[in-house]
């Protein structure tokens, strides 16, 4: 006898179908799992057998076979163990018939229970693509399952009440919808900074246009408290962005059992001792990087000359295609990447270079080769250049408190939706990801303008890159002005924030 039952799982962060066959034969006692499964597959036998004992059930004494189809991609993971059981038990007719319309994931334990898994959210989003109407996961993964819309989430705490539902004996609810319950807030603020009024109009530009940022300054300036309170500022997730977060922390088993939804942009903050696969992805079987981590959000890289070249390097095609392609012998994924990079780093290697202290102990040579860590064309991807002086007492030790988030965050709001009126339709959602189509289309600038781009373009040694996104920056500070058109002040404010002076070593 043959039974199939139908499962689902994961290639990089996108679900499919998968088909459990399961078939009872004479001979030898055997059972034998076939269709490119890694080690966990291959050891869910055992954990398998002894579930199916310590329910209470009899497991079957013949040759078992079982084939994880397609045959021909490559399978991982232990999500394939409750198929894999139920497989076996309706094959010896210890089940009625499964329905036709239901899938079940879920890895066992070997007293029967069920433990969770990675990656339930987009599994569940391929069985409503598939047809499916019933999902059955484990109890641990439902709030998160059902964010799927389009198909029933039953949980399941273990074999023995899954066993008893499918009898018709005691049917197991489905689970409800998980709501929002808790209001964004209760992270850093701004109004813990003080001083850095120019570094807070910078960060307040690029959470509007989703701009890219490097900050240069001495140590203890406030580079990183900054960076860190920037997802405060940033504007709310659509759904649509907070499900594409949520699938990929899915994946990489980083999402909440309380809070399965990602409601805050994600920020990610690697040390700067991490490789390139831990960057962009890899692995035997690719696994989302940090800037995948980073999708939606803020990808802040603190002390940016210290990370390896081959490390920013490998930001360069993503920063530009908001995704990246993983290849490796298993096979090929691409995953998403589109992140806003923030970047900090002192003026060089003892930090104090420019400080007025003048303690920085760096020759100029020194002072050279410590900035030409990091790229041209990384610092020509980089949308806005700002210093970051160090605070001066009286900014310190003054009474009143500084502007909240929450206030600078209406006008950031206010600037995003002018953009979400402009770029209705398209797939486009803030100014930094516009087209070079589009920069010719929004960014047209008057007589004065031109004229003051082309001085700055052949003063500054501009790239037909920094030319674009220096428009970009421009048609942002004129949203949060409320302006239609680019003014000359609002070109002006754009130009100072591309500091080519950090080429040649100083701030």
């Amino acid at each position: 006898m043959v039974t199939t039952v139908r499962s689902l799982g994961l290639h990089g962060i996108a679900g499919y179908e998968v088909s459990v066959e399961c078939f009872l034969s004479g001979g030898l006692p055997s059972f034998d799992v076939v269709g490119l499964g890694d080690t966990a597959v291959k050891e869910s036998r055992e954990r398998v057998r002894a579930a199916v004992k310590n329910c209470g059930a009899k497991f079957p004494v013949s040759r078992i076979t079982v084939n994880l189809a397609p045959a021909g991609q490559r399978k991982e993971g232990t999500v394939y163990d409750l198929p894999i059981l139920l497989g076996i038990l309706r094959c010896a007719e210890e089940l009625p018939e499964l329905p036709a319309n239901a899938a079940f994931i879920g890895e066992l334990s070997l007293t029967g229970g069920l433990r969770g898994v990675n990656g339930v959210l987009p599994m569940a989003m391929a069985a409503v693509r598939a047809g499916i109407t019933e999902l059955y996961v484990p109890a641990v993964n439902a709030a998160e399952a059902t964010l799927a819309e389009g198909v029933a989430i039953y949980p399941v705490s273990d074999v023995a009440s899954l066993v008893a539902h499918l009898k018709g004996e005691e049917p197991i609810a489905p689970a409800p919808r998980w709501e929002k319950t808790t209001a964004r807030g209760g992270g850093p603020d701004f109004s813990d900074v003080m001083g850095q009024e120019n570094v807070k109009r910078a960060l307040e530009i690029a959470a509007a246009g989703g701009h890219n940022v490097l900050m240069i300054g001495s140590p203890g300036a406030g580079k990183s408290m900054l960076a860190r309170r920037l997802p405060s500022i940033l504007p709310d997730m659509t759904r649509k962005e907070a499900l594409e977060a949520t699938e990929i922390w899915s994946v990489a088993g980083l999402t909440d059992a309380n809070s399965p939804l990602l409601v805050e942009r994600p920020f990610r903050s690697p040390h700067h001792t991490l490789s390139s696969v831990a960057m962009t992805g890899g692995g035997s079987f690719p696994r989302p990087g940090e800037i995948s981590l980073a999708h939606n959000g803020v990808l802040f890289l603190d002390e940016l000359p210290e990370f390896p070249r081959d490390v920013l390097e490998a930001l360069r095609a993503p920063i530009e295609d908001g995704e990246v392609t993983i290849t490796r012998a298993s096979g090929s994924i691409t995953l998403p990447s589109r992140f806003m990079l923030v970047g900090a780093m002192n003026p060089c290697r003892c930090g104090w270079y420019g400080h007025p202290s003048g303690r920085c102990t760096c020759t100029e040579a020194q002072v050279k080769k410590y900035v030409e860590k990091i790229s041209g064309p990384m610092l020509d991807r980089m949308d806005i250049h700002v210093s970051v002086p160090s605070v001066e007492y009286e900014a310190m030790r003054r009474r009143e408190t500084a502007e909240s988030s929450a206030e600078i965050r209406k006008r950031v709001n206010a600037a995003r939706d002018i953009q979400k009126k402009r770029f209705e339709g398209t797939e486009v959602l803030c100014n930094a990801q516009m087209t070079p189509a589009m920069v010719g289309e929004y960014c047209k600038l008057d007589a004065a303008g031109e004229k003051l781009l082309k001085n700055a373009f052949e003063r500054l040694g501009l790239t037909a890159r920094s030319h674009d996104r220096l428009l970009r920056v421009a048609r942002t500070i004129a949203d949060l002005d409320g302006a239609e058109d680019i003014g000359a002040a609002h070109l002006a404010e754009a130009i100072q924030y591309r500091n080519t002076d950090i080429l040649k070593g100083s701030t």
